[in-house]
């Protein structure tokens, strides 16, 4: 059974505030939110787009080196940009590849990007960077609790 509301959020738990992503899944996950499925990855692909089918919304979350701290928050459309033919995706070409392979608007969605700062394999996240993950989830808790529109 597909739910209405998907969190998908990607990075490498091995590289730092890269982790942030994954992390923050795992937080919404023990929310145990009605209606809200979680899924994590290393990163975005083209097959990510069949995760879209029958969902309400999309709650895209990774860490960024350029978000105003402690996160921002960000409409996305469908758009075909360079990371359409990569291993690496963003959000927005994800949100192509479901319009193009179901013939149909994909989902809304929003890009939640939590700030981060130190990206070196075997670090762990910084203490700024869990920080700012505590901001996002109480933001994302009342998103993710309101009704959909």
């Amino acid at each position: 059974m597909t739910l209405p509301t998907l969190v998908f959020g990607w990075g490498n738990p091995a590289r730092g505030d890269d982790a942030l992503g994954p992390m923050f899944v795992e937080a919404v996950e023990a929310m145990g939110l009605p209606g809200v499925e979680c899924l994590t990855d290393f990163q975005l692909q083209v097959e990510h787009a069949l995760d879209l089918r029958g969902r309400s919304r999309i709650l895209f979350v990774d860490a960024s080196v350029s978000a105003a701290a402690p996160y921002c928050v960000e409409p996305l459309t469908a758009i075909r940009d360079d990371s359409f033919s990569s291993h690496a995706m963003t959000p927005a070409a994800v949100l192509q590849v479901f319009r193009d392979v179901e013939v149909e608007a994909p989902p809304p969605a929003v890009l939640l990007g939590i700030r981060g700062q130190q990206w070196e394999l075997g670090d762990p996240p910084s203490a700024m960077a869990l920080e700012n993950l505590s901001a996002a989830l109480v933001w994302a808790q009342q998103w993710l609790t309101q009704p959909m529109a």
